[in-house]
């Protein structure tokens, strides 16, 4: 892969995390003044505005989970060290995200569902089990005093922790659950549609005044993840070569 080389993974990530940034902060300011412009839904009144942050949030915590989980399948089969940069630099985001998704999701509940969470809920217990991944890898990273080591053991425990995503998106498919199926592919799909002249595609499930802020919240989320990420996996690269310059000048010593 073009940007498995560390070399021009820093030149490229020099200037795709600024961009990425001022996408980030472009699409979320339109999309959440949009957001907190639009009239209150006929059953959900002002909390509708959670609709555009938390079904996004919950996606991208999942997007963050698959690039950690993959980047640590790659260090642990390929011994890649930008791999082990990239799942070690996603965790912390991606816990970030994860408990945004589960304390929005309380609170949109608590109006909708009469709770503030729901212990049977398949899809609140596996977003769940996502955060206490994400705190495992970062424990194992902590526990252990062998860098390389710590390594290893954090990501095979992310690999161990990949196949909870497809419960996280499933469950409402196959057991009963107080969510909804999903809506963010139907929803990005129905407006890139109506964009292109296709007319009224399948229905979104939201009102058309929603879309909008909806789909550019989801989109300012996903460039605000891949912009922390880089700047993250940047500072884990320039903290590894200043640990092995330190080494090599003790060595000299």
């Amino acid at each position: 892969m073009f940007l498995a080389n560390p070399q021009r993974f820093m030149s490229f990530s020099k200037w795709a995390a600024p961009i990425f940034g001022v996408l980030a902060v472009g699409m979320l300011g339109i999309g959440f003044t949009l957001g907190f412009t639009v009239p209150d839904d006929y059953q959900q009144g002002q909390t509708v505005r959670l609709l555009f942050l938390h079904p996004q949030v919950s996606f991208v915590s999942m997007m963050a989970y698959a690039a950690m989980g993959v980047s640590a399948f790659f260090g642990v089969v390929f011994r890649h060290l930008l791999a082990d940069a990239a799942a070690r630099a996603a965790a912390p985001i991606g816990a970030g995200f994860t408990f945004l998704a589960l304390l929005t999701g309380s609170f949109w509940g608590r109006p909708m569902w009469g709770t503030w969470w729901e212990w049977t809920d398949p899809r609140i217990m596996s977003e769940l089990v996502l955060f206490l991944f994400f705190l495992g890898y970062m424990a194992l990273l902590s526990a252990v005093d062998d860098e390389a080591k710590a390594t290893r053991a954090a990501n095979i425990l992310a690999m161990v922790g990949l196949p909870n995503l497809a419960v996280v998106h499933f469950s409402v498919y196959w057991w009963n659950s107080l969510h909804q199926g999903s809506s963010i592919t139907t929803t990005i799909m129905a407006w890139f549609h109506s964009l292109s002249g296709g007319g009224q595609a399948d229905k979104p499930g939201l009102a058309p005044i929603y879309v909008a802020p909806f789909v550019l919240s989801f989109f300012g989320l996903a460039c605000l993840f891949a912009a922390l990420w880089l700047v993250r996996i940047r500072s884990e690269v320039w903290r590894r070569k200043a640990g092995a310059l330190a080494v090599q000048a003790a060595g000299k010593a």
